[in-house]
């Protein structure tokens, strides 16, 4: 496992406000007859300390992966398989798969599926709560297209929700991606939406728990 890059400044910063709170819950209440307000004030510096390093977590995995797979791009859990009108890019029917990520969640992002990146583009916007139906065209988001060597196509979108404010992401239009490389990182929790060619196979049903890199999210057909 490793620390994402997005997360050194924030770490560095909150480990020293944690310490600083430490040390004043140190003098405060070690020589008192407050000792157990000391202990359970240590004990939650230490939680915080635990959650502010663990969203920055990347695991290490080696993706696994057929020429045709559509890998999960992010960890969380499947809340929405639908057929849907897609507007921005393709106008036409589509499968969409949204996955939520709550706080707890591995945060960096992952390339669904291999070929060239086509279409890269931010939108500002709202900051509704992820699971909202209208987050997906409504909040802040970051649209991408890739175009898979069989020529079929896959977008897929990062959104920010009422906590996540802040998208990132490393790609750029004409750039050749692999399937299981990373592409971005949403800061706390938010959700990411794909959108499938109506022919491609679900591996997926709602309710699943998934995780980026490793679940199969289903297959494009040739």
């Amino acid at each position: 496992m490793k620390l994402h890059r997005e997360g050194y400044l924030i770490i560095a910063i909150g480990l020293e406000i944690l310490a600083l709170i430490q040390a004043g819950n140190y003098f405060l209440f070690t020589y008192t007859n407050w000792l157990w307000l000391f202990i359970l004030l240590s004990l939650g510096v230490l939680v915080m300390a635990y959650l502010i390093i663990q969203f920055f977590r990347v695991p290490n995995i080696k993706c696994q992966f057929e020429a045709n797979d559509i890998l999960c791009p992010a960890d969380g859990k499947v809340v929405v398989i639908e057929e849907v009108e897609e507007t921005e890019y393709f106008n036409d029917k589509r499968i969409q798969i949204s996955i939520f990520m709550s706080p707890l969640n591995v945060h960096a992002n992952f390339n669904p599926i291999s070929g060239v990146m086509k279409y890269v583009k931010y939108h500002k916007g709202l900051f509704l709560v992820a699971w909202h139906p209208k987050s997906s065209t409504d909040n802040e988001r970051s649209t991408f297209v890739i175009e898979h060597a069989n020529g079929k196509s896959v977008l897929f979108r990062q959104i920010a929700g009422a906590v996540a404010r802040r998208i990132c992401y490393y790609v750029q239009p004409e750039q050749t991606v692999t399937t299981g490389e990373e592409f971005g990182f949403i800061k706390f929790g938010s959700r990411i939406d794909l959108f499938l060619p109506l022919d491609s196979e679900i591996s997926v049903k709602i309710g699943d728990v998934v995780k980026g890199r490793i679940t199969k999210i289903g297959k494009l057909k040739e």
